[in-house]
């Protein structure tokens, strides 16, 4: 319950996609969440400018590490 309770609260903030995928990894270990619900919640912590120009791609992204992998190349961008 704790890990959901973190992965809900979990946000990008001032810090890299990277630094972000890797903190969400991290706490996403253990919390039972099946895909789907993960990468709700990923969308969720993520900035709104990546997560705008995600939207925006006609590239559809169904699993947790598509997502981590797109973002991470976006903002490298």
């Amino acid at each position: 319950m704790v890990k959901i309770a973190e992965l809900k609260r979990l946000e990008q903030g001032g810090r890299t996609i990277e630094e972000f995928v890797q903190e969400f990894r991290r706490v996403m270990r253990g919390s039972g969440y099946e895909e789907r619900i993960l990468v709700e919640e990923f969308k969720q912590g993520m900035n709104g400018t990546i997560h705008q120009r995600l939207m925006e791609s006609e590239q559809q992204l169904s699993s947790i590490e598509q997502w981590y992998d797109r973002t991470i190349a976006l903002d490298r961008n």
